[in-house]
């Protein structure tokens, strides 16, 4: 029932599940309000103060926001199949048994779902996270050039192949140079503090709740961005322009300077 439930529902994409790339980082940006769109989980309902820590770290695996996005190429069964033997690691006969199937089905399904999430997910390698004082120095190097309005900065730490991603916009760009040259075009970087960058955790991830500038001062929910931090640079940005997902969060719709706390130090794995 749950199973047939979640096909009829369809799949929650990203912007990069559903075109190429725009090649122009100045042309007009397209919107997509009709579609669902996958959206970011918060941190503080993933894991609880006394949950194990070997548990916790299973469970923000399975929700990465690369991990998730692909799975919606997989079909629900596939999807169950893969989430309960390598994210929750349940012996392939509990599967069987809960999906009414047997091992030897649960089995072969697993495999085709591991063969299709490879062909949609990034390799391995390209996706290693570099240690934990590592990761802290990069994102706190990040929020401090989109504060500053410092795009060399910014472009130093990405990637050459970096993805940028705003959804409900079908609008995303792929590449240092076209990223980077979104964020001059958007007027981003046209002065110092257009935005602030409080840091919450995201599918896992650390990420960052926007606030922007408004025109007669003060600072408004904007956006929740969510970088993907690995050794080489940051790969991939998806910022999710939806103001009402701070509640979710626990953050207000106005930015208070208490709440930023000086250099990054959100809750990280």
């Amino acid at each position: 029932m749950c199973l047939t439930a979640i096909e009829r529902r369809g799949r929650r994409p990203l912007p990069s599940g559903l075109g190429g790339p725009a090649q122009d980082p100045q042309a007009p940006l397209v919107a997509g309000p009709e579609v669902p769109w996958l959206q970011p989980f918060p941190g503080a309902l993933l894991a609880g103060e006394r949950e194990d820590p070997a548990a916790a770290l299973v469970s923000r695996a399975g929700i990465r926001l690369a991990f998730v996005a692909a799975l919606q190429y997989l079909s629900a069964r596939q999807r169950a199949v893969l989430i309960l033997r390598d994210v929750l690691e349940w012996p392939a006969a509990q599967v069987a048994d809960l999906l009414g199937t047997t091992t030897t089905a649960v089995n072969s399904g697993l495999r085709r779902a591991r063969a299709q999430l490879a062909q949609a997910l990034p390799a391995e390698d390209e996706l290693a996270e570099p240690a934990e004082p590592d990761r802290r120095a990069v994102l706190d190097r990040f929020a401090a050039a989109i504060e500053g309005a410092d795009g060399s900065a910014l472009a130093e730490l990405l990637r050459e192949d970096v993805a940028l991603e705003m959804p409900p916009l079908l609008t995303w760009f792929t590449g240092r140079q076209a990223v980077a040259g979104f964020f001059a075009a958007s007027g981003l970087f046209d002065e110092p503090r257009r935005v602030r960058l409080v840091p919450v955790t995201a599918n896992g991830q650390p990420a960052f709740a926007v606030y922007r500038r408004e025109p007669g001062g003060g600072y408004r929910a904007d956006a929740v961005s969510v970088p993907t931090v690995t050794t080489t640079g940051i790969a991939r940005i998806v910022t999710f322009l939806d103001p009402g997902l701070f509640r979710s969060f626990g953050q207000p719709q106005e930015y208070r300077a208490a709440a930023r706390r000086g250099p990054l130090r959100a809750p990280l794995l």
